[in-house]
């Protein structure tokens, strides 16, 4: 098991699932941890687990990632506060039963999926450059495959589903991680994605109705726990064998060759827009 005594990592979407599952672990190897949330009292129930395992108690972070003001100020409070930043874990994300708009008019799951990590990820990035070595890790998915990018329709306002907009955000994620390591190449910070698998966990949970009640419990008996899910991404996080590793994409422990013919111009395209979406001067 790694050492990562010394080292501050961030988690995004800390509060179930495999985010928990992530920073337990990261505690349990000696990091001291933050757990990034919107949930107050969630936070506050991690926090006290993590504080019985590993005897340090982690910080915690509210943040609404749906939110463009609102990372901003989360990312502003870090910044602030002079800690350093070692390892950023953007776990967070949900999937949307029906379509819906954040508070800037942006289809919700691409908005907390990939434009919450986008943006958090560049206004933290000084901290981790200033702290280098230091990694960054994306959730992502293996739906990516089955996306494409409708710039004319980003919103989905015809033919939505759950499905497609939620494959479409992972897909925005493994475009965004491949020209972030790019641009990032000898600053020692490195950037890769993780397919964690199915994960028996509550992310439809703000789907209300009938369909999630079904789903959940089959969901949470069939797939593999959140502890068995985060392995990858954990090792991603602390595998000194991976420090100059970057731009991959892994699955089960393993890097894969991913599914994607690279398009320069659409990276450009879906970094520009993501640049003007969130305000983040690039």
């Amino acid at each position: 098991m790694s050492d990562m005594s010394g080292r501050v990592c961030l988690v995004t979407g800390a509060t179930d699932g495999h985010g928990r599952a992530v920073a337990r672990a990261l505690a349990k190897r000696g990091a001291d941890v933050v757990l990034l949330g919107r949930n107050a009292e969630k936070c506050r129930l991690v926090q006290a687990e993590i504080a019985r395992e590993s005897g340090k108690s982690p910080e915690v972070l509210l943040c609404d990632l749906a939110s463009r003001e609102a990372i901003d100020r989360a990312a502003s409070e870090y910044l602030a506060s002079g800690r350093p930043l070692h390892v950023l874990v953007n776990n967070a994300g949900l999937v949307s039963q029906t379509r819906e708009l954040n508070a800037e008019g942006i289809e919700l799951t691409f908005a907390v999926n990939y434009l919450a990590m986008f943006q958090l990820t560049l206004r933290l990035l000084p901290r981790l450059i200033e702290h280098a070595p230091a990694r960054i890790v994306n959730v992502s998915s293996d739906t990516y495959r089955i996306a494409s990018l409708d710039f004319d329709d980003l919103y989905f306002e015809r033919g939505y589903s759950f499905m497609r907009a939620y494959a479409r955000s992972k897909l925005a994620i493994v475009l965004f991680t491949n020209e972030l390591a790019r641009r990032l190449d000898g600053s020692g910070v490195t950037v890769n994605a993780v397919d964690p698998g199915p994960v028996a966990s509550n992310i439809g949970a703000n789907n209300p109705g009938l369909a999630y009640r079904i789903v959940s419990p089959i969901i949470r008996y069939f797939f593999p726990s959140p502890e068995r899910a985060a392995r990858t991404a954990t090792m991603l996080a602390t595998d000194p064998s991976l420090e100059h590793a970057t731009g991959g994409y892994y699955r089960s422990g393993r890097k894969r060759e991913r599914a994607l013919a690279e398009d320069a111009e659409q990276t450009r395209r879906l970094w520009q827009i993501s640049a003007e979406l969130t305000r983040i001067d690039v």
